[in-house]
């Protein structure tokens, strides 16, 4: 029988990439040691890791017109990531990333530029075949139109015998307050570590630990903390850990938290322990870190 597909829904972008030996200097004129355009958002990227980690998936985003559409939409055919229901808004503008990386320290600055690109709504999102998923991933964004979809996912599972039903995710990146209402819905919560800092945590152990009574009974809670590895804790409010898996020598780290998430859920939706999924996570993301983009993660 053929898998059932992953979904990913949020943000597709153009992220222009400099790459500099060191970050400029504040009035300083800086040769680039080279420069490349690359398919961006967190959904997106996150479709891509999939695909080249064997899953099949879809990207549901809002599209603007232009070359930089154009671009994205052939760079997602070429990771062979289906396009589901894209939403075209002929009178927006694409949005962009301009990305510094310091070649010298792995590092990256982003400045994103979202030029007045309405988000999937609720009533998109009635369009989508829930039959045809196993996992529906959120990339936290208009949060209350978000909360509707899941809610739908959730009324159609009421429906299904358990393993006809749809596993939901959602992320949890930027400390905004309207975001935090996607805590209390999905089967994992992924949270970032500038949420968590926003918490008043210190560290990913204390951050499941303390945002755990946030999430919905029985759902998991997952943080990852750069090179301090990552956290989860279950229904069974047993802590998880895993280290992190650095390369020898960090190259690229833009889009390692996308990758995170894309390992771990797949992991997840195949039947894998927490405890094994957040290792794998850990595992491709420090395999992406070392290289320029995402070719060489497998």
């Amino acid at each position: 029988m053929e898998e059932k597909r992953i979904l990913c829904i949020g943000l597709v972008c153009l992220d222009i990439i400099s790459v500099v030996d060191v970050y400029p200097a504040e009035d300083t004129d800086t040769r680039c040691l080279s420069q490349r355009w690359q398919r961006g958002g967190n959904a997106s990227n996150s479709c891509t890791v999939l695909s080249l980690l064997g899953a099949p998936c879809a990207f549901m985003g809002s599209l603007a017109p232009g070359h930089a559409a154009d671009f994205v939409l052939a760079d997602l055919r070429r990771y062979a990531v289906e396009l589901t229901h894209l939403v075209s808004h002929p009178e927006s503008s694409f949005p962009t990333s301009i990305v510094i990386s310091s070649a010298s320290r792995g590092t990256r600055t982003i400045l994103h530029t979202n030029r007045n690109l309405p988000d999937v709504t609720a009533q998109d999102f009635e369009q989508v075949d829930l039959t045809q998923y196993k996992w529906i991933h959120w990339e936290g964004r208009n949060a209350a139109e978000q909360v509707k979809m899941i809610q739908r996912v959730e009324e159609y599972n009421r429906t299904c015998p358990a393993h006809q039903r749809v596993s939901t995710s959602v992320e949890v990146e930027k400390p905004r307050e309207e975001l935090y209402q996607l805590f209390g819905y999905g089967d994992v919560v992924f949270v970032s570590k500038d949420v968590a800092k926003d918490f008043g945590f210190h560290s990913a152990p204390e951050a499941v630990k303390g945002l755990h009574s946030r999430v919905r009974p029985g759902a998991t809670v997952i943080c990852a903390w750069a090179e301090a590895g990552a956290d989860a804790l279950g229904p069974d409010g047993e802590p998880v850990h895993s280290d992190a898996f650095s390369p020898e020598t960090i190259v690229d780290t833009l889009g390692a938290g996308d990758t995170f998430n894309a390992a771990v859920l797949l992991a997840l939706s195949r039947g894998q322990r927490l405890q094994e999924a957040l290792t794998f996570g850990c595992q491709v993301a420090g395999r992406k870190c070392g290289v320029h983009g995402y070719d060489g993660i497998v």
